[in-house]
């Protein structure tokens, strides 16, 4: 027994030592590094009872339908719905050979009329040096002089036809105007068509949005630069943000419905495909927001506030709320639709407090980016 218990003995004293060791070690007089503290973040949405939904298409912001400027018999197709087509693509070709001869009837023209500026200019030319003998009155050398400037009018006009006739020439060739893809066509190899008449029409690069109809109930209640939520049929329950880029100020005469285009933020422009239905949240203008009631920090005095994430740090903002609800409460002033509002963590901090910010799929947040609700 007494070698049992010396042998617990010197294994609590090596205990102790390591314990004192530990310690000694950590009191090198450098303060701790305290790491961002971990928030759950989210915007606010519009209050209950104040949205609306509005079914959609996903829509290219510039929709170009693509023609050729002169009529003819449509000889070649280069291109099919889907494609992706570059700037300057061959997209189809027109039967080229009626301006390819009016080209070459133009340049014969012009062919004429330089003859007949070279004679004219010759016959300028002799009456001038006639005329310095006295040999020719003065008069018949302003006639030389006045054919040859008629001559050299008939050239230029003749040049300019040329270049005219050229054009038309290259102008049986449709080319695309930008990047994009091919959304429609409209006609066939084999078909007439004529100057103006759509062929295809093109999708554009440029930026993705939804097209939608509002009622003659709603439209009011819409502006042009509101912020409003997309929810894609693929992906329901994941919200893209978006703003009305244009409201038509005139009812549709078959629907009675005013066409209404919803821009996407560049960001989730990339998500989307032309064609996919979506589905478009929006909240009359000026109304109420809401955030969970785990948002709201209550001071000392009663009044409500909410931790806003801004710039990596967190700041307190007063707010006006509403009737509580079972989980959300109305907030009346104080935020705005784009803030970051700390809805889980909140009770743990303080003014200016460093944090790290994720939002509900966990995902990093950073002020003024675009994230999926």
């Amino acid at each position: 027994m007494a070698g049992t218990r010396g042998t617990l003995w010197i294994a609590g004293a090596a205990l102790v030592l390591l314990l004192a060791l530990a310690i000694s070690g950590c009191g090198d007089g450098a303060p701790d590094v305290i790491p961002p503290r971990p928030v759950l973040v989210a915007q606010p949405q519009p209050a209950a009872g104040v949205a609306r939904s509005f079914p959609g298409e996903i829509r290219a912001r510039e929709e170009s339908p693509l023609a050729f400027r002169v009529g003819g018999k449509l000889v070649r197709r280069e291109v099919d719905v889907g494609d992706r087509v570059a700037q300057g693509a061959l997209l189809a070709v027109i039967d080229p050979g009626d301006f390819q001869a009016q080209a070459r009837a133009a340049e014969a023209r012009l062919s004429a009329a330089e003859a007949q500026l070279r004679r004219a200019a010759a016959d300028r030319a002799r009456y001038a040096a006639l005329a310095d003998g006295q040999l020719v009155s003065r008069s018949t050398l302003d006639a030389q002089e006045a054919a040859w400037r008629a001559a050299d009018g008939e050239v230029r006009a003749a040049r300019a036809q040329v270049e005219v006739a050229r054009n038309q020439a290259g102008y049986a060739e449709l080319r695309a105007p930008s990047d994009g893809v091919i959304a429609s066509r409209q006609a066939e190899a084999g078909q007439v068509v004529a100057a103006g008449q759509a062929v295809f029409t093109l999708a554009g690069d440029g930026g993705r949005e939804v097209a939608i109809a509002l009622p003659e109930s709603a439209v009011a209640d819409y502006a042009v630069g509101q912020g409003v939520e997309v929810e894609l049929w693929t992906a329901p329950g994941a919200r893209l943000r978006g703003r009305f880029r244009e409201i038509s100020p005139s009812a549709d005469p078959d629907t009675r419905t005013y066409a209404a285009r919803v821009a996407l933020d560049d960001a989730d422009a990339a998500r989307v495909a032309l064609g996919q239905s979506a589905k478009v949240h929006a909240a009359r203008e000026g109304s109420a927001l809401s955030v969970p009631l785990s948002a709201v920090q209550r001071g000392d005095d009663g009044a409500a506030s909410a931790w806003v994430f801004d710039d990596g740090r967190v700041r307190a903002v007063a707010i006006g709320t509403g009737d509580f609800g079972a989980e959300r409460v109305p907030v009346t002033a104080g935020l705005d639709p784009d803030d970051w509002v700390v809805i889980a963590g909140g009770h743990l901090l303080q003014e200016g407090q460093e944090v790290a910010a994720v939002d509900r799929h966990n995902r990093p947040v950073t002020p003024g980016a675009a994230h999926a609700r």
